[in-house]
C-alpha cells in the first residue's frame, strides 16, 4: 500500500539528506520533486501546488532545533499536511439512535468498485468489532450472479442474507421489515453498480435511497481508476448525497493519490480502505496513520490492534515463559505463524513496520516469505522440529533443505535466525501487554 508515492517521495527527500541546514535553494529542490512525485502518483495538479505552497510557507525562515535534521522538519511539515489534506481524523459509522429501528447502510458505486466484496467485509467488521447483528440485502438486480456472489462470501463469514425475486426498491423495502421483525440491528445494502450519467439507474438509486432513509450512505471508489475516481465521485455526489467514502483495491497496483485527494476535493470524509480479498482486510482510515506510511514510518498502533484481535492472551503469555526458558522450537514457530497469517495480507503487515518496506524492496518475495519457513519446518522430523540445536549435523540439513527444495546456505541462515529471534525474545517479560511485547521486540529488532 502507497509503496509507490513512498518510494517517490523518499527519493525527492534525499537532497536534504546531506545539507546541515535549510535554504530557499534546497527546499524549492525539494519541494519541486515532491510536486513531481504527487502528479505522478495520480494526485490533481492543483491539489499538488496547493500542498506544496503550504510546505514552503511553513519551511522557509523555519528555525531547525539542534535535535533535529532539516529532513525530519520537512517530513513533519509533509506529514502535517497530508493528515488535513485527508480529512484530519477518522470518522466512524453513524448508527442508528432510534429505539427498534436498524441501522441501514446503503452502498453505491460504478460497476467493478468492489461493492460486493465491502458489503461482505463491513458485516464482518461489524459483527466481530461492533458486536452487531447484520444482515446483508441483495439489491443488485442487474448484474448477472451479483445475488450468488454476496450469497457466497456471506456463507464464508457467517452472516445471513435477505434476497427476493423483485426489483431492487420492493427488495429494499421488505428487508427492512424482515430486519425488524427477525431483530437485526444493521442491515447492508448491496446495489447495482451504476453511471452517474445513467438516469434509470440513478433514478433507481435514488429511489432506494428514499425509501431505506439510510443512516449512511457509502460511495465506493476502486483506487486502481486514479484520477478518473474523483472525477466520476464528483459527478456522483451531484446526483446522491452520500455520507462517506470508501477506497477499495489499494493492495493493487493503485499509486494511492486517490486516497489523499478525494476527501478533500469532495468534502466528505473517507470512512474505510480495503486492502486485500480476505473478510478481515477492510481498515478504518485513519489520516495520521496513513500519513505515517506513506512516509515509511509504518504504523504500529494498527498492527498492535490487528495482533490483539487475533492472539489469545493466555495462549501468548504461555509461548512467552517458553522463550524466557528457552524452550521456544521450531513448532511454535509454525504455529505462530499461522497465527501471524490470520492478520491479513502480508504485504499490508510489512507497511506498518517503520522501514520495512524499503528494507525488503530488493527481496524477490515478500509473500512467498512464511511459504519458504513452512516449507523448512514441515521436512523437519518432529524430533528435530522440538529440539533445534540438533541441526548442527550436516546431514540433516541436507534432507531438510532437499525436502523443502531451499539450498543449504539458505537453511543456515534461516536457523541463525531462529537462534538470534529465540535470544531477542528471550529478554521480553512474558507478563507484558502486547503493546510492550511489540515495543520491546521492535527496539531489540533495531539494536
Amino acid at each position: 500500500m502507497f509503496e509507490y508515492l513512498q518510494k517517490k517521495l523518499d527519493k525527492a527527500l534525499h537532497i536534504l539528506k546531506g545539507n546541515s541546514k535549510l535554504t530557499e535553494v534546497n527546499i524549492a529542490e525539494t519541494l519541486k520533486d515532491i510536486r513531481i512525485a504527487l502528479i505522478d502518483a495520480d494526485v490533481h495538479h492543483k491539489i499538488a501546488k496547493e500542498f506544496v505552497n503550504k510546505v514552503k510557507e511553513k519551511s522557509i525562515g523555519h528555525k531547525v532545533l539542534s535535535s533535529l535534521h532539516p529532513s525530519q522538519l520537512i517530513i513533519k511539515l509533509i506529514y502535517d499536511e497530508l493528515v488535513v489534506l485527508m480529512g484530519n481524523k477518522n470518522r466512524e459509522i453513524s448508527f442508528s439512535k432510534t429505539k427498534n429501528k436498524p441501522t441501514v447502510i446503503l452502498t453505491c458505486g460504478l460497476q467493478g468498485c468492489g461493492k460486493t466484496s465491502f458489503s461482505a467485509k463491513l458485516a464482518f467488521y461489524l459483527k466481530n468489532k461492533k458486536y452487531k447483528n447484520p444482515l446483508l440485502v441483495a439489491a443488485d438486480t442487474h448484474r448477472a450472479a451479483a445475488v450468488d456472489q454476496l450469497e457466497i462470501l456471506a456463507k464464508k463469514i457467517n452472516i445471513p442474507i435477505f434476497k427476493e425475486k423483485n426489483n431492487s426498491v420492493d427488495i429494499v423495502k421488505n428487508s427492512i421489515i424482515y430486519s425488524i421483525n427477525h431483530q437485526f440491528d444493521v442491515i447492508i445494502i448491496d446495489t447495482a453498480g451504476r453511471l452517474a450519467v445513467d438516469k434509470i439507474m440513478m433514478d433507481e438509486i435514488k429511489q432506494i435511497h428514499q425509501c431505506s432513509n439510510p443512516d449512511e450512505t457509502l460511495f465506493i471508489v476502486d483506487s486502481m481508476t486514479g484520477q478518473d475516481a474523483i472525477n466520476t465521485t464528483k459527478s456522483f455526489y451531484k446526483v446522491l448525497n452520500f455520507d462517506g467514502i470508501v477506497i477499495t483495491k489499494l493492495d493493487g497496483d493503485s499509486k494511492g493519490g486517490v486516497a489523499i485527494t478525494i476527501s478533500s476535493i469532495v468534502g466528505k470524509p473517507i470512512k474505510f480502505i480495503s486492502n486485500g480479498e480476505k473478510p478481515n482486510d477492510l481498515e478504518l482510515f485513519y489520516p495520521e496513520r496513513i500519513a505515517n506510511r506513506i512516509l515509511g514510518m509504518g504504523d504500529i498502533v494498527s498492527l498492535v490492534e490487528k495482533v490483539q484481535e487475533q492472539f489469545d492472551e493466555e495462549k501468548t503469555k504461555k509461548i512467552y515463559k517458553k522463550i524466557s526458558s528457552n524452550r521456544f522450537d521450531f513448532e511454535d514457530l509454525f504455529n505462530q505463524i499461522q497465527k501471524i497469517k490470520k492478520i491479513g495480507n502480508i504485504k499490508n503487515i510489512i507497511s506498518m513496520l517503520p522501514g520495512m518496506e524499503m528494507f525488503l524492496k530488493n527481496q524477490k518475495s515478500k509473500q512467498n516469505s512464511f511459504k519458504e519457513i513452512e516449507s523448512m519446518i514441515l521436512s523437519m522430523t518432529i524430533y528435530e522440529r522440538r529440539n533445534p540445536k540438533i541441526l548442527n549435523d550436516i546431514s540433516r540439513k541436507k534432507r531438510i533443505a532437499m525436502g523443502s527444495g531451499i539450498n543449504i546456505v539458505d537453511l543456515d541462515k534461516f536457523i541463525k535466525q531462529f537462534e538470534k529471534i529465540n535470544k531477542i525474545m528471550k529478554n521480553i517479560n512474558a507478563n507484558s501487554s502486547h503493546q510492550q511485547i511489540i515495543k520491546n521486540f521492535l527496539s531489540k529488532m533495531m539494536e
